[in-house]
């Protein structure tokens, strides 16, 4: 019997390592990562309010490595208007979106206040694609919804496109980029530059659209 235990014992050793390296998936990462940015918000809230720059640097250090911007950037650009960019519009353009994401995204969540925020079982679509639902209650008990779309790289999965509350932010973003590059004459350049008011014009677009179905 002491032999069977001890035997035991070994495998289970040797297979720690391998359980301690697998890679999380798409429900552990918005966990994991939901968790750090609530942490850090919780420490360092009142900091951020009267430093919105050092908010948006921890922001892109917790939600950079999971973020697909890459991905994300050209679905909102399309392929209409990203076959004819410049790899260095192209970049410039990845750049532009992920500082205005985090900024989107960061002013939003200076207005969390400890409501309660539940992360969902994840439905996978196929080997490299899942969503993962969350659930964020309001200070008036309202239940918010939020889906995450997440994509698999390698062994890691990233972020591809969120649906708060019924608003399809990839969609709200091409939509504005198509009437930006309208509004622009077709200026790619310009419409790059501007993409931090052509987000601010997404936010209000969203707001309206949420509070015409309440």
């Amino acid at each position: 019997m002491i032999s069977v235990l001890r035997r035991g014992a070994v495998v289970l050793l040797a297979c720690l390592p391998l359980w301690a390296t697998a890679a999380p998936d798409a429900q552990q990462v918005v966990q994991q990562t939901v968790d750090e940015l609530l942490n850090d918000l919780k420490t360092n809230k009142q900091q951020y309010l009267g430093d919105r720059e050092a908010f948006y640097r921890s922001l892109n250090d917790i939600l950079g490595p999971v973020v697909d911007a890459r991905g994300i950037s050209r679905s909102i650009m399309t392929v209409k208007y990203s076959r004819s960019a410049s790899p260095e519009q192209l970049q410039r353009f990845e750049d532009n979106f992920k500082r205005s994401l985090m900024q989107f995204y960061g002013n939003a969540l200076l207005e969390y206040d400890n409501q309660g925020i539940r992360v969902l079982p994840s439905r996978q679509a196929n080997d490299d694609r899942a969503s993962v639902g969350m659930e964020v209650i309001g200070n008036n008990g309202a239940v918010y919804p939020v889906s995450y779309t997440m994509v698999k790289q390698g062994d890691t999965w990233l972020l591809r496109n969120v649906i708060i509350n019924g608003i399809n932010v990839g969609k709200l973003f091409r939509d504005q980029f198509a009437d930006a590059m309208q509004r622009n004459g077709n200026d790619l350049d310009k419409t790059i530059d501007g993409w931090a008011a052509v987000v601010e014009q997404a936010k209000d677009s969203a707001t309206g659209q949420q509070a015409g179905g309440q």
